[in-house]
């Protein structure tokens, strides 16, 4: 008999069904002429909620923040912060949109972001969120290291080991941004070394690799070069070290738990540890990430076919 294949869910919100549902109710519908037409509430409402309900989770406010900034109709968040100007929330989530569209936009963009969110960070002084909206921005510009740092230090500083810092901070040390293999690899060990038993920070050394292949994949050294990064027995170390550290603790998932999810299963693949991939695919269920997967071929049917090959 043959099995039926659930379809993949492969969207900005991850697992968060409160994050997906707001962007869904905000998108318009074809009844509808222009956004916000025949609401009986303001347009913004939704977001407000969804973010007041969020709290001081910092982690997960800052996924949905970062998601919303890519995904909201622009209208949203210039209304919010028209109708509701000194509105914390509203500022925070405009310093991000801004921050996400800046690079594109232009120079004049650039330092209007900047501004947004210094407004933001004063207006919410313990949100680390508007500091990592600054990080993307110095991201983009390719900013040097030595200026990226001060700004990371703001948002762990109010959010010891919060794992988008962290993620955010090996991107920019990353040889595909302004930084180096040598620089990224070693802030990922540091980092993973010293960070409390089961966080998700006990996978940055093996984000770190999978940014190193996707920088040599970029160069065009794929094929068995790329295969060598993960035949290095420091690789199985790196795995194993976030199976114990993290996957196998009892940890409360957060906001990105399905990224980090994706990473291992790869990871696990990619060393030829099937079985040991077998709990992971099956917490990940139907939520595959575009990255890592993207850096093989076939990328959804690689991904089904291991996913369901551990079901057999």
């Amino acid at each position: 008999m043959f099995r039926r294949r659930s379809a993949l869910l492969v969207r900005p919100a991850l697992d968060d069904d409160a994050l997906h549902t707001t962007l869904t109710e905000l998108r318009p519908t074809p009844q509808l002429h222009g956004l916000g037409a025949g609401r009986t509430r303001p347009l913004w409402q939704p977001v407000a909620d969804l973010l007041r309900d969020t709290g001081r989770d910092w982690d997960r406010r800052w996924h949905r923040m970062s998601v919303l900034a890519g995904e909201l109709p622009p209208a949203v968040c210039e209304r919010w912060t028209a109708e509701r100007p000194g509105d914390g929330d509203a500022l925070v989530l405009r310093a991000c949109v801004r921050s996400a569209r800046a690079a594109s936009e232009g120079w004049a963009a650039v330092r209007e972001a900047e501004r947004a969110c210094l407004r933001a960070a004063d207006a919410c002084p313990e949100d680390p969120t508007p500091w990592l909206a600054l990080l993307d921005v110095m991201y983009a510009l390719a900013a040097p290291v030595r200026d990226a740092v001060p700004v990371w230090t703001e948002a762990v500083n109010r959010a010891p080991w919060h794992r988008g810092a962290y993620h955010r901070l090996l991107r920019h040390l990353s040889p595909r941004g302004p930084g180096t293999v040598t620089a990224m690899t070693d802030f990922a060990s540091h980092a993973a070394a010293r960070a409390p038993h089961g966080s998700p920070l006990a996978l940055l050394p093996v984000a770190a690799r999978v940014e190193l292949v996707a920088h040599r994949n970029l160069r065009g050294r794929t094929g068995l070069g790329a295969d060598a990064h993960w035949n290095e027995s420091r690789a199985g170390e790196e795995t194993e070290a976030a199976l114990a550290g993290w996957f196998r603790t009892a940890a409360t998932p957060h906001a990105e738990a399905v990224v980090d999810l994706n990473l291992l299963a790869f990871a696990l693949v990619r060393t030829h540890r099937p079985n040991e991939a077998a709990p992971v695919f099956r917490r990940i269920g139907r939520h595959m990430t575009t990255h890592p997967w993207e850096l093989l071929p076939a990328p959804e049917r690689t991904f089904l076919y291991w996913r369901d090959r551990q079901e057999v």
